[in-house]
């Protein structure tokens, strides 16, 4: 069984007072159903499932009075088995979007609070058949992500002590040793070709063959085509689909990584393909990095809805998007050309965007000047560059002379720990996670 994170936040959740409904938000494949069943069967005598996509029949639960004591009693006469007493048993509602009812009902559950009820679902954001807004005030929210490199490091058998250990360099600006620097850097470049998906990272513990590796991946991404086609209008499914397959090529084949209409289709416009981008963010297939025009707090302010980078929401899928070859050339170490920049440009993002932050890139098109990535923190703006190999960071050293307000940054690279008098921290590319 894989380690995540996501579970001590549930069993934080359980521990709390007066806790409300949980809901387990997040892209699909990312291990939510899977985590929730095992917390439940190590920390519950029982639990009582309703998949409401594969058992429609018990939406008949909510379907009169919501109660909780009728829904219980509904419940029993459903799962005759299952006794389901407070404390003992959990609640556990998933494809919660198909039952609108349920998901009305989750304020009753919580008010009275006596049952710990977790639910989740996919696809929430575009289902335009009914609500998909929950009872404010009566639920926390877990947004689930594909593993990141920490849980991948736990999974290749690296102790929490290691890591801790790992940190501890970061924490003191000191050199990492050597050995262990390049030892990071490739299990970081396993990362990055397996991506985080929990179905391919399991298949590398147990197989360590890539090969197969590959053939989850591909078979992950039709799942996702499959709901593009699934789910999506009439109207939006064809667009939505040649926007998600362009993400490698906007992200890995060019120079410039701004998401460019012409990408999709030959003479590509905005007015044509908008609606499809925002079709796969509110799908959770694309996560966005959005270019301002002022690298200053508060960044949204600054931001441009028609001027951004659009990223998959797992590496695992953006590989299955190339050839087999760029999974070798990444662990082997010999990419060239744009692909080298944008596979760990990628790769850095994907990492912020897994630890919630929302990310901005800046470009001056009269200086040529850019800035990959940069996010906020504390009401301070973090400006990061993303670099390959070792080159400079001229950009962001630009950047920290003319702007007294930016006390740091950072620069991710295929190198060690360093910083220099203009407040440019360089960190080795893996470090992205710990920050």
């Amino acid at each position: 069984m894989l380690k995540r994170k996501a579970t001590d936040f549930i069993k934080k959740w359980i521990d709390t007072k007066n806790k409300k409904c949980l809901v387990v938000q997040g892209a699909r494949q990312t291990g939510k159903t899977y985590i929730i069943e095992r917390f439940a069967e190590e920390n519950f005598e029982e639990l009582v499932e309703i998949n409401f996509k594969q058992m429609s029949s018990a939406m008949a639960i909510f379907s009169g009075d919501l109660t909780v004591d009728n829904m219980v009693m509904a419940m029993r006469f459903r799962f005759p088995e299952k006794k389901i007493i407070p404390g003992k048993t959990m609640i556990f509602l998933d494809e919660i979007q198909e039952c609108q009812e349920a998901i009305t009902s989750l304020k009753f559950w919580a008010i009275d609070n006596r049952y710990d009820v977790v639910v989740s679902g996919s696809l929430l954001g575009i289902d335009y058949k009914r609500a998909s807004s929950y009872p404010v005030g009566y639920v926390d929210y877990l947004r689930m992500y594909g593993i990141d490199f920490e849980e991948f490091l736990w999974a290749n058998g690296i102790s929490a002590d290691m890591i801790r250990n790992l940190c501890g360099y970061l924490e003191s600006k000191t050199v990492i040793p050597e050995a262990v620097n390049s030892q990071m850097m490739n299990y970081y470049r396993q990362y990055v070709a397996i991506g985080g998906m929990p179905e391919v990272v399991q298949n590398y513990i147990d197989t360590k063959d890539f090969r197969e590796v590959d053939r989850i991946q591909r078979s992950l991404l039709q799942g996702y085509q499959y709901d593009i086609a699934h789910y999506a209008t009439t109207e939006e499914k064809v667009k939505a689909e040649k926007c998600y397959l362009s993400l490698a090529r906007q992200l890995l084949d060019k120079e410039n990584h701004k998401f460019q209409y012409k990408e999709v289709e030959h003479g590509g416009r905005a007015q044509k393909y908008f609606s499809s981008i925002e079709w796969l963010l509110r799908a959770d297939m694309v996560h966005l990095c959005k270019r301002v025009t002022s690298v200053r707090f508060d960044l949204d302010d600054y931001a441009r809805d028609d001027f951004f980078r659009a990223y998959t929401t797992d590496l695992s899928l953006l590989m299955a998007m190339k050839d087999f070859s760029l999974k070798q050339h990444i662990v082997e170490n010999t990419l060239a050309g744009n692909s080298k920049g944008g596979i760990f440009e990628c790769a850095v993002a994907d990492a912020l965007y897994k630890k919630g932050y929302q990310l901005y890139f800046y470009k001056n098109e009269t200086s040529k000047k850019e800035i990959d990535v940069i996010i906020q923190k504390e009401g301070k703006v973090i400006p990061i560059e993303v670099k390959s190999g070792n080159a400079r960071a001229n950009s962001l050293k630009s950047l920290m002379k003319n702007n007294k307000d930016i006390r740091f940054g950072y620069k991710f690279a295929d190198s060690n720990m360093g910083v220099s008098e203009d407040g440019i921290i360089t960190l080795p590319l893996y470090m992205v996670a710990f920050i």
